[in-house]
C-alpha cells in the first residue's frame, strides 16, 4: 500500500492514527505488534510518509513529492530503517543514539523504524530507554515485532501500542478477489478459499501464496491444481478422519491415512483436525450437538491438547504420515471411554514378552503425560 485507505483490515489502527495527526498530538514512540504479514511496517512507513510529507503533516500523504517518492523508493535520508535482528550489539545501539542529537537533514521530523525490536539485547533497551522517554523535538520512534511480551515493561509503558489483528478468510479472499480483477486473471471462488485457509491470517502469506498459484496455473487459477500445489486436503478427508477416531475404529483409521499421498502437508491436518474439535467445543457449549453421539468433554480438551502439542515435534518426525497415525492413535488410547483396560505386548530384545495392563479410565496420568509433552 502506498496510502493508508490501501491499507487492508486494520481500520481501528489507521483512523487512531489518522484522528492523531488531524488532533496534532503525535506522540514520540509507537509500537506495532502482531503476527507476520499484518502490514506492522507498512503502516510505519505510510505513517512517516505522512509526517515527512513536503506538502505538509495530512492524514493522507500526497503521494508525489520528492519525499514520498523517496520512502516509496526506500532512501529518504531522514526515515532510518534499522533490521534489530541484525544490530542486537549495545554498541550499534549507542551509536544510533549518538546520531539521535543531530537535526534531520531535510525534513521536520527524523524517523527512526526500528524492525523486530524484541531481538535487541537488554543492554541495547537500557541504552534505547532514555532517549524513547525524552526524545528530542525533531525524533519519532516507530517499533515493530511480532513478539511483544518479549519487551521490557519499562519499553512498552513509553509507546502507544497498537495491537494488528489477523485478517479474517472472508478479508483475505475479498482482498485476492480484488487484485485478481485488476489483473485480468481468472479464478474460482474455491480457490481463494483454499488459499485464505493457508494463509492462517497473514494478508502478506496470501500475497505471496498467489503469485506462486498464478504462476503455477497460467493465470486461470482454478481450485484442483491450487490443492494439488498446495497440497490441501479436502474438508471429507478431515471428516472422516474426525469420525474414525470418535468411533474409536483404528483399522479403517490406518487404511485412510495410508492412503493419503506423501506430497500432502500433514501439518495442515493437524491443524484442520485442532479447529475441528474447537469447533466441536463451541456447539457443546450452546448445546447445538446431538447428546446421543458427542464426544465427552474430557476427551474434546484432551485431543486438542495432545494435537497442540504434537506440532512441536512434527519437524523432527523423519515420514510425516506415519507420525500423525501415531497422533490419532494417542488420541484414540487415551480417550477417557475407551474400554476399560487393555493389554499391550511388549517383546524386549533379551526377555520374554510381557504384558502390561493400562487403565484408560484413570484421567490423571492422561492429564501428567500431556503436561509432560
Amino acid at each position: 500500500p502506498k496510502f493508508f485507505r490501501e491499507v487492508v483490515g486494520q481500520d481501528k489502527i489507521v483512523k487512531t492514527i489518522q484522528n492523531s495527526i488531524n488532533l496534532d498530538k503525535v506522540h514520540n514512540a509507537y509500537l506495532f505488534s502482531g503476527t507476520r504479514g499484518m502490514g506492522k511496517t507498512t503502516i510505519a512507513r505510510l505513517f512517516a510518509k505522512s509526517l515527512l510529507c513536503e506538502e505538509g503533516i495530512h492524514e493522507e500523504p500526497c503521494g508525489n513529492c520528492t519525499s514520498c517518492q523517496e520512502i516509496d523508493n526506500t532512501n529518504h535520508i531522514d526515515l532510518i530503517e534499522i533490521d534489530a535482528a541484525s544490530r542486537t550489539k549495545v554498541e550499534d545501539t549507542r551509536s544510533l543514539m549518538e546520531n539521535v542529537l543531530y537535526a534531520p537533514s531535510k525534513s521536520r521530523y527524523k524517523i527512526y523504524l526500528i524492525d523486530e525490536v524484541h531481538m535487541l539485547s537488554t543492554k541495547s533497551f537500557n541504552a534505547l530507554l532514555k532517549t524513547i522517554e525524552e526524545p528530542p523535538r525533531h525524533v519519532k520512534f516507530l517499533l515493530a515485532t511480532t513478539e511483544s511480551e518479549k519487551l521490557p515493561d519499562t519499553i512498552l509503558s513509553r509507546c502507544l501500542h497498537f495491537r494488528l489483528n489477523s485478517a479474517t478468510n472472508t478479508l483475505i479472499t475479498q482482498h485476492l478477489r480484488n487484485i485478481l480483477s485488476m489483473e485480468n486473471i481468472t479464478h474460482d471462488d474455491d480457490s481463494l478459499d483454499i488459499i485464505a485457509k493457508n494463509s492462517f491470517g497473514s494478508i502478506r502469506d496470501s500475497l505471496s501464496i498467489l503469485e506462486r498459484c498464478v504462476s503455477f496455473c497460467k493465470e486461470d487459477i482454478s481450485s484442483d491444481k491450487v490443492a494439488l500445489l498446495l497440497g490441501d486436503v479436502d474438508t471429507e478427508i478431515i471428516k472422516e478422519i474426525y469420525s474414525h477416531v470418535l468411533s474409536k475404529n483404528k483399522k479403517k483409521l490406518v487404511q485412510l491415512v495410508d492412503k493419503l499421498d506423501e506430497s500432502l502437508d500433514y501439518l495442515l491436518i493437524i491443524d484442520q483436525l485442532i479447529k475441528k474439535y474447537y469447533e466441536e467445543t463451541i456447539s457443546e457449549a450452546s448445546n447445538e450437538v446431538d447428546k446421543k453421539s458427542k464426544i465427552s468433554v474430557q476427551d474434546i480438551q484432551l485431543a486438542y491438547q495432545i494435537l497442540v502439542a504434537s506440532k512441536k515435534d512434527y519437524p523432527y518426525a523423519p515420514r510425516k504420515k506415519d507420525y500423525l497415525i501415531m497422533i490419532l492413535m494417542r488420541i484414540i488410547i487415551f480417550s477417557s471411554d475407551n474400554d476399560g483396560k487393555e493389554t499391550v505386548e511388549i517383546q524386549h530384545d533379551d526377555t520374554k514378552k510381557v504384558n502390561t495392563k493400562v487403565d484408560h479410565n484413570d484421567l490423571s496420568p492422561k492429564i501428567d503425560w500431556v503436561n509432560m509433552i
